[in-house]
């Protein structure tokens, strides 16, 4: 889906029902996948018996990614305490995967755009709980 059309879906919501800030609503749906997009490819890209957990930890992120982002996507059955629980989750996910990344980071690029895709899917999620609050 383009930013256009996000944009316009996102404006359609009843925001005001569900007190969601959609803007930063879409930012953390656009963040979750990119972060999603990343993970997978890490994932493909570690091969050897070295790089197993770097790879694991990578499907478990492009996981919860999706997850979130399909979650995020249905705001009319959003859940407060589920959906502050569900981001607090993929913030520690996301820790957990920059660190794993971070340690090939120097010798693999695919786990270095992971990292950073992981950060700033944390920072979103944390912005966002931050307007739940």
């Amino acid at each position: 889906m383009d930013m256009m059309t996000m944009t316009q879906m996102m404006g359609s919501m009843p925001a005001s029902s569900m007190g969601m800030d959609m803007s930063a609503m879409q930012e953390c749906i656009e963040a979750c996948n990119a972060c999603s997009m990343a993970a997978t490819m890490c994932a493909d890209a570690c091969t050897g018996d070295d790089m197993a957990r770097c790879s694991s930890m990578c499907m478990n992120m492009a996981d919860m990614a999706d997850t979130m982002m399909r979650m995020m996507l249905r705001p009319m059955g959003h859940d407060a305490a589920v959906m502050m629980s569900m981001m607090q989750a993929c913030v520690t996910m996301c820790q957990a995967c920059m660190d794993e990344c971070a340690r090939h980071a120097d010798m693999s690029e695919s786990c270095r755009v992971c990292m950073m895709a992981c950060q700033n899917m944390m920072e979103a999620c944390q912005a966002m709980m931050a307007r739940m609050a």
